[in-house]
């Protein structure tokens, strides 16, 4: 599956600068709100992509920025924070998803403004440029089962590998492998049809 591409005119930030992380391990205030402006899109998209409900990841990213916080002064740096914080993110997703399928007993289905936060990191601009394309891919990710959504959303949209996916859903490498695997046949079984010649 691909990603979506950047826009033209506009390139995705890149990186959050150092000296903004330090002054947020700091506890500066003005700090932090920058860096959740910076960030927060990102994260509550990835959210989104996995809970398929604007509350629940609403939640889950509020809930993400409260460990974010709380976790910075422990964080070294050893891989972009963005990368971290979409770990976080994920986790978040992932515990409310298994504490929502706990209590309850019938999930509501998922209004069609999700369309709308599809590009993660590619513009509002170029997502109305692909819309049909990301309508379908939209509705197909929608329609696959939540084990599969997870495992192929957290690879092919945010670059996880086989062993944080496997970390993150608390199963295996090898049903990492086998979810991710199959995920994209499904998707691509519903968005070109069935092909097993």
């Amino acid at each position: 599956m691909k990603r979506l591409k950047d826009a033209r005119d506009r390139p995705p930030p890149q990186g959050i600068p150092p000296e903004l992380i330090e002054r947020c391990k700091q506890g500066d205030e003005r700090a932090w709100n920058e860096l959740v402006g910076a960030t927060y899109r990102d994260v509550y998209t990835l959210c989104l992509r996995i809970l398929r409900d604007p509350n629940d990841a609403a939640e889950a990213t509020q809930e993400a920025y409260v460990k974010v916080w709380k976790g910075l002064k422990a964080f070294r740096g050893d891989a972009a924070l963005e990368t971290w914080m979409y770990r976080v993110a994920s986790n978040a997703a992932i515990s409310k998803h298994r504490s929502r399928r706990r209590r309850q007993a019938h999930e509501a289905g998922v209004g069609d403004g999700m369309l709308t936060e599809m590009a993660a990191s590619g513009s509002v601009e170029e997502a109305a440029g692909a819309k049909v394309e990301v309508q379908a891919l939209d509705k197909a990710l929608r329609s696959l089962p939540e084990h599969y959504r997870s495992a192929v959303v957290l690879r092919d949209v945010y670059g996880f590998s086989t062993e944080e996916i496997a970390k993150q859903l608390k199963i295996s490498e090898t049903a990492a492998k086998v979810r991710v695997h199959r995920g994209r046949k499904k998707l691509k079984e519903m968005l070109y049809g069935s092909n097993d010649g």
